[in-house]
């Protein structure tokens, strides 16, 4: 099979299992804001401080993809499954923090000035999601596994099943019915408890009964902590983690600055973070599938093969991101009038779908090479990049113009102000990228070693 029609069937098997994720959520915004636009309100503060603390924690995970790939590509496949068990240490950590940071978000939501009458709610959804947290985790460990060693298949049977309990359940307990009293956002998050202890469920059964993973000796008993390899783990998955973190509190903060101005600006711009959110795993699918072809390569000490996956990764994306950005820019208004009945929210959602639009193509560049980045093991100058443009330009640039004005300016008091901001940022953030890649890549025909670089 050529490498071309390898990639694209992993990208788009990941990609259906990624949707079905990403449907979730989106299930959730549509059903919270059919219900009530409090209810929608709230779950945008909500759902943006979880997605914050569950990326940014995912994405050390996450980053353990190419450590796995390069370990099948040199055909090292019991030490892929003493790999798998070690990373169960790091998520015992990664759990503890998690929920920590779920059960206690009050002074987070006081120094965001999130309004009172909404907190109570936010509260509460996340609450119930700090126990949803660990077999979240879990399973994105296995599903992290699959995706290393190039079969994603059983991961997506498995989203998909989810997708298909998790909306009658969100619908139900949101609304209420059959003895159940309306819960507003929090049913979402109750809907979602259970659907992560089901994947966890099912992903064991998997383990214990496909034969794909017998070469991988996965069930042998437990080690004690490999505190070198674990280390491994952290010097890797910790600067990946932190650059998710920063991307999403980018859009996190955003959300909580938006919610000072209103119910409507606050539902308007979880529409527009929501189909950014679908938009952005396109790319994220080709950088899964890519990565674990590049760090395969790199393991079977093939930088050339490697190289030949960077460059058609990049062709692929960037069209595809063109592809997506011109439908958004279209049909904007019909995208906002799926997620709110309520025309004023339409309006502004419709008018900040136009800067979605501008910011995918950027944002689907640098995804992609940030996970390309990482199977040469360069993670340090991207995380320095996101901190100071992400969050410098962007967040600051975008409240500055929301609520101080630049320039001589005045103060817009927009949730466009944000975006805009943003939209540049994430450009600059793609160029930079970018062009360490190619750097990277041409450093890698030479002979290197399989550490991490403090680049």
């Amino acid at each position: 099979m050529s490498e071309l029609k390898i990639i694209t069937r992993h990208a788009g098997t990941v990609l259906v299992g990624q949707l079905a994720v990403m449907a979730f959520g989106v299930a959730d915004t549509v059903i919270a804001g059919r219900h009530s636009d409090a209810a929608l309100a709230a779950l945008s503060v909500g759902s943006a401080l979880y997605v914050s603390v569950y990326v940014a924690l995912m994405g050390v995970v996450q980053a353990l993809l190419p450590i796995w790939a390069e370990m099948l590509g040199a055909r090292q496949h019991e030490a892929v499954g003493r790999s798998l068990r070690q990373s169960l240490y790091l998520c015992g950590f990664i759990t503890a923090a998690g929920m920590a940071a779920l059960l206690f978000p009050g002074p987070l939501l006081r120094w965001a000035q999130v309004p009172e009458l909404m907190r109570d709610e936010v509260q509460r959804y996340l609450t119930v999601l700090a126990f949803a947290f660990a077999p979240a985790l879990l399973f994105r460990v296995y599903s992290t596994f699959n995706q290393s060693v190039g079969k994603p298949l059983l991961v997506t049977w498995l989203q998909v099943g989810a997708l298909a309990l998790k909306i009658p359940l969100s619908v139900w307990l949101v609304a209420g019915g059959a003895g159940v009293e309306p819960m507003g956002a929090v049913g979402c998050a109750w809907a979602t408890l259970a659907v992560n202890y089901m994947l966890l469920l099912l992903s064991v059964v998997m383990l214990r009964t496909q034969d794909l993973y017998r070469p991988f000796r996965i069930w042998r008993l437990m080690e004690r902590p490999d505190w070198v390899q674990i280390g491994h783990f952290v010097r890797l998955g910790i600067p990946g983690g932190l650059a998710y973190l920063v991307e999403v509190t980018s859009f996190t903060l955003m959300a909580l600055f938006i919610a000072r101005l209103g119910t409507v600006a606050s539902a308007s711009h979880q529409i527009a973070a929501s189909v950014a959110a679908v938009l952005y795993m396109m790319p994220l699918s080709m950088a899964i599938a890519c990565s674990a072809r590049v760090s395969f390569w790199l393991g079977a000490g093939r930088p050339d093969y490697a190289r030949r996956v960077v460059f058609m990764a990049l062709k692929l994306t960037t069209l595809s991101a063109l592809g997506l950005a011109a439908i958004v820019s279209v049909a904007g208004p019909l995208l906002a009038s799926w997620y709110s009945g309520n025309p004023e929210i339409v309006v502004l959602a419709s008018s900040l779908l136009v800067w979605v639009a501008f910011y995918h193509v950027a944002d689907a560049t640098q995804a992609l090479c940030a996970f390309l980045l990482r199977c040469y093991r360069i993670t340090i100058t991207p995380l320095a990049l996101y901190g100071v443009l992400l969050w410098g330009l962007g967040l600051f640039g975008g409240y500055q113009l929301a609520y101080k004005g630049i320039a001589g300016m005045a103060a817009m008091q927009s949730a466009s102000s944000f975006w805009a901001a943003s939209t540049l940022a994430i450009g600059l953030v793609a160029t930079c990228l970018l062009g360490l890649l190619w750097h990277a890549v041409r450093q890698s025909q030479r002979p290197r070693r399989h550490t991490v670089q403090a680049a």
